[in-house]
C-alpha cells in the first residue's frame, strides 16, 4: 500500500465518521488556536514594549522628581530643592561620558485655546535637545531651537489632538495659542503617537495631548507650584561606549550629595527597562506557551483513544487485509497516516482560529497583537508531531494483531 492509498482511505474513514472526526479535532483546533494567540498577543506586546523604550531612549538615564504629600514636601524642601537644573549641570560636569543633558518641566493648564476653541491638554517646558533624546518626530514645520530657549520665546510645537481640537483641518503652523495667561505661537506639529503605555510600571505617555514650550519661557512666565520641584525630569544622554548601569550609580551617589541625602528623585534606566521586559517577555512566553501546550496534549490523547477505539472496529477488517497479503508496514501507515491526517486539518483549522483570535483581541480589547511566521510554523509543526505520536501505539497494536484471530473477530 503506497501512501496515496493510504491517505485516501484515511480521509474516506473521517467522512464516513464526520462527527466523530470533528470532536477529535477539536482539541487540535484549540491547542494551535491558543498557541498562535498567545504568541501573536506576547509578540505584540514585546513590540509595543520596546517602541515605548525606544521613545525613552536606550541610551539615556532619567531623573524624575517623586510626588509627594505636602507635608513632606514641606521638610524635604528644608533640605533639598527636588529636581533643579543645578542638577543638570552637576551631571554634565561630574560624570564622565555624559554626552547633554535636557530639563523638562510639567504643567497642567487650566487654559488652552484659540479662536474661541479650547482642549485639555498638558503643557511642557523643555530644551531644544528634548526631541532628539526622545525620538519626537515632526511632521510639520520645526522644533524648539536653542535660540528659543536663550530668548524665552513665545512658541510651541503642538500634538496633533491639540492641532485637530483647536485648528481642525486647518494649517496650525504660525497660528497661535494660549497656555494659562501667555501666548504662544505654533511653529511646529508632531506625529501622532497613540495612547499612552507603562513599560515595567515606568509611565510613557502618548504626545497627541503636549504642548512643548522653552523650559526658559515655562519657567519665568509661567506661574508653578511654590512647593514643586523647579523641574520634573532631566534626561541624560550617555556615549555610546558608556554602560548605562555604572553610569546611573555615579550620578546617584552625587545627586544624593545634592539633595542632603532626600529620596525625592528616581532614576529611570530605559537599558534596564528593556533587559527586564524582555525577561518578563520570555516568562510570559513559556507560562502561555505551556498552557497552550497542555491544550495540544490533550488533543493528542484524544487522537490516541479514537485511534485505539477505530482499530477495535476494524479488527476484521484488519485480518482481511493481512489475510490477502498486507504487510504489518502497510497496516501501521493506514492508521499513522489517518492520525496525521486527523492532526493536519485539525492544525489548519487552529491556525484560522488563532488568526480569529489575535484580530479581536487587538479590536476589542485595543492590545497590540502581532502574527509571526515562525508562530503558525511552530504550534503547526507540534500538531504534527503531536498526531504522528499518538497514532504511533494504535498503529503498532494494529499491525501487530494476529491475522487468524482478526478473522474470527465479531
Amino acid at each position: 500500500m503506497n501512501l496515496t492509498d493510504a491517505l485516501s482511505n484515511a480521509l474516506e474513514n473521517l467522512a464516513t465518521h464526520k462527527l466523530r472526526s470533528v470532536l477529535t479535532m477539536l482539541g487540535m483546533i484549540f491547542g494551535v488556536g491558543a498557541v498562535i494567540a498567545m504568541l501573536s498577543i506576547g509578540e505584540g506586546a514585546e513590540r509595543q514594549a520596546m517602541e515605548m523604550i525606544e521613545r525613552l531612549g536606550v541610551r539615556n538615564i532619567l531623573i524624575r522628581d517623586v510626588d509627594m504629600r505636602d507635608e513632606e514636601l514641606r521638610e524635604v524642601r528644608e533640605t533639598s530643592p527636588g529636581v533643579s537644573p543645578r542638577d543638570a549641570v552637576a551631571i554634565a560636569d561630574a560624570v564622565p561620558g555624559v554626552e547633554l543633558t535636557c530639563a523638562r518641566v510639567e504643567i497642567e493648564p487650566y487654559t488652552v485655546l484659540s479662536g474661541g476653541r479650547t482642549v485639555k491638554a498638558t503643557a511642557h517646558g523643555v530644551d531644544a535637545s528634548f526631541s532628539g533624546l526622545t525620538n519626537l518626530r515632526v511632521i510639520r514645520g520645526r522644533f524648539l531651537d536653542e535660540l528659543d530657549v536663550a530668548e524665552h520665546g513665545q512658541v510651541c510645537v503642538i500634538g496633533e489632538s491639540v492641532r485637530r481640537e483647536l485648528f481642525g483641518y486647518e494649517d496650525a503652523i504660525g497660528r497661535v495659542l494660549k497656555v494659562n495667561e501667555i501666548w504662544l505661537e505654533v511653529v511646529g506639529v508632531l506625529a501622532g503617537s497613540g495612547g499612552g503605555s507603562t513599560v515595567e510600571g515606568v509611565a510613557v505617555g502618548s504626545t497627541d495631548l503636549d504642548i512643548y514650550l522653552p523650559v526658559s519661557t515655562a519657567i519665568r512666565k509661567l506661574d508653578l507650584p511654590l512647593l514643586e520641584a523647579p523641574l520634573d525630569e532631566i534626561i541624560v544622554r550617555l556615549e555610546s561606549e558608556v554602560a548605562p548601569g555604572d553610569a546611573a550609580e555615579l550620578i546617584d551617589e552625587l545627586l544624593s550629595r545634592l539633595h542632603g541625602g532626600e529620596d525625592d528623585y528616581e532614576l529611570v534606566v530605559p537599558e534596564a527597562l528593556l533587559e527586564q521586559s524582555r525577561k518578563t517577555q520570555r516568562m510570559f512566553n513559556i507560562v502561555m506557551g505551556a498552557i497552550a501546550g497542555i491544550s495540544l496534549l490533550v488533543g493528542g490523547i484524544g487522537i490516541a483513544n479514537i485511534m485505539l477505539a477505530t482499530v477495535f472496529e476494524r479488527t476484521r477488517e484488519i485480518g482481511v487485509r493481512r489475510a490477502v497479503g498486507a504487510r504489518k508496514v502497510d497496516i501501521r501507515t493506514l492508521f499513522l497516516v489517518e492520525s496525521f491526517a486527523i492532526s493536519i486539518l485539525g492544525g489548519l483549522l487552529g491556525v484560522v482560529l488563532g488568526l480569529v483570535i489575535s484580530k479581536l483581541v487587538a479590536a476589542s480589547a485595543g492590545w497590540s497583537t502581532v502574527v509571526t511566521l515562525w508562530s503558525v510554523v511552530l504550534a503547526f509543526g507540534v500538531s504534527m508531531a503531536v498526531g504522528i505520536g499518538s497514532g504511533l501505539y494504535p498503529a503498532i497494536r494494529a499491525a501487530e494483531l494476529d491475522p487468524i484471530d482478526a478473522l474470527r473477530w465479531e
